[in-house]
Order: structure tokens, then C-alpha cells, then sequence
């Protein structure tokens, strides 16, 4: 995903299994869709919003471990975030730099109704080589969710780019306790080791605020994360500023 919220959406990536083959021959005119949907989803924003206040604003998250839809892809990580917000339209940019040299630099776009429901697109890069202007650095995925009361779910859908196996699909289903985030989710292509749908990301998280003095505080993030598909445990915090 996208900011810190892919803390528990975990919406926020990566590509384990890609290949750099499968989608060549659809990439161009996928690429193109994907311009112009971002290009509605910004003419719905600022044309529905403009009596809206409109912000921008910067922050930097950081982790112990960065791990995404249950997959490990850097230990610790600092992953800063600009958006430009009006009313329910949103436009970003969210990096992660993970102290091992793992990079990943993301832009995103997402309209949020008043119902519940979010639908967006999102563009994965990883930085090269290949490089920014070259298709097999990116994948662009479809994203949509929607919460009601202390449930949600999520869909995600990849529909092009030679960063990815091709038309890879991830689902989470999240339900809110208390102080708790229980999730799970499981998807296809580069989220399984073999590329089949599997579910690979279970857990729980939680969020507390550290006081630092009577206006201000720091949001700490922890979650218990087991992947079935590669066997693995992953226990993460992560702070906010």
C-alpha cells in the first residue's frame, strides 16, 4: 500500500516469484489503461472536491522488519510518504529504503466514498536496473476496499507491467477487536511460492500512542504475522512520525 497502513493491510508489496516475461506482449496498451483510469480517478477527485479543503502532507514510518502481505523483504527500513489530499481523493508517493539496500518506490492514487468503499491504482517500482521510464520496472494493480463496522475486505488485482507473474490477485479479510487488527489474506503469482493461490498472510496487530509531552505523541505499531506458504513468523514494530 499505502503508508503505514500497509502495516496491517500488508497494502502498503513486493515479488517474490516475478518474472520479467509473461506480460511483454500486453504491457503497452495495459500501461495505457492504467493512465487512464489514474486520469479519471483524478478528474472524479478534483472535480467532485473543489469546494473541499485541500492538504499535502509528509511522514516517515519506521520498522523493524518490512514485511508485506506476509512476505519478509527487508529488515529494518525507513519508508517515507508525500500525499496531496481533497476531501476523499488522494495522490502519493510511498518509498521504503530498507538498511540492507532493499529499495522500493511507489506512486498511488485512491478515491475513499462516504460508504465505506475505496477504489484506487497503485504503481510498484523497484529501482533498477531496468529503470523508472522501463516497463519491466513496475506492475500497476487495481485496489478496492471496503469496511463496514469493524469488518473489511480488500481485493488487489495486477493488470500490467513486467515487474509481476501477470494478473497476480491478493484478498484480505480483516476484522477490528477492541485494540486488535485480526487479518488474513491470500493471493497468486508473486505472493506464493509457486505462483498458485495460497494463503500466506495471517496475524494480529495493534496500535498505541507513546507520550512524549502533553501535545504530542508517537504512534507504535506491533503485529504477530505467520505466512502458511513459506513457513515463516514475523513479529514487527514500527513507529510513526
Amino acid at each position: 500500500m499505502l503508508p503505514s497502513a500497509k502495516f496491517f493491510n500488508i497494502q502498503i508489496k513486493r515479488m517474490p516469484n516475478k518474472s520479467m516475461d509473461n506480460m511483454t506482449n500486453s504491457t503497452n496498451s495495459s500501461v495505457s489503461k492504467y493512465f487512464l483510469i489514474l486520469s479519471l480517478l483524478l478528474f472524479l477527485g478534483t472535480g467532485l472536491e473543489t469546494v473541499k479543503a485541500q492538504t499535502i502532507n509528509g511522514g516517515v514510518d519506521f520498522y523493524s522488519t518490512y514485511v508485506w502481505r506476509g512476505v519478509a523483504y527487508a529488515g529494518p527500513s525507513v519508508q517515507p510518504t508525500v500525499e496531496f489530499d481533497a476531501g476523499g481523493f488522494s495522490l502519493g508517493a510511498w518509498g521504503s529504503q530498507g538498511f540492507n539496500g532493499y529499495q522500493e518506490m511507489d506512486l498511488y492514487t485512491a478515491y475513499s466514498f462516504d460508504f465505506g468503499l475505496s477504489l484506487g491504482v497503485t504503481d510498484y517500482y523497484y529501482p533498477g536496473p531496468p529503470t523508472f521510464f522501463q516497463k519491466d520496472a513496475h506492475a500497476f494493480e487495481l485496489n478496492g476496499s471496503y469496511g463496514i463496522g469493524d469488518v473489511s475486505l480488500s481485493g488487489n488485482y495486477i493488470f500490467a507491467g513486467g515487474g509481476s507473474v501477470g494478473d497476480d490477485v491478493y484478498f484480505q479479510l480483516g476484522y477490528s477487536v477492541g485494540k486488535a487488527n485480526l487479518f488474513v489474506g491470500g493471493g497468486n503469482g508473486w505472493h506464493s511460492t509457486d505462483t498458485d493461490f495460497k494463503v500466506v498472510n495471517i496475524g494480529v496487530g495493534t496500535t498505541k500512542e507513546i507520550k512524549i509531552t502533553d501535545s504530542f505523541s508517537i504512534p507504535l505499531n506491533g503485529s504477530v504475522i505467520l505466512n502458511p506458504d513459506t513457513e515463516e513468523l514475523y513479529i514487527v514494530a514500527g513507529i510513526s512520525l
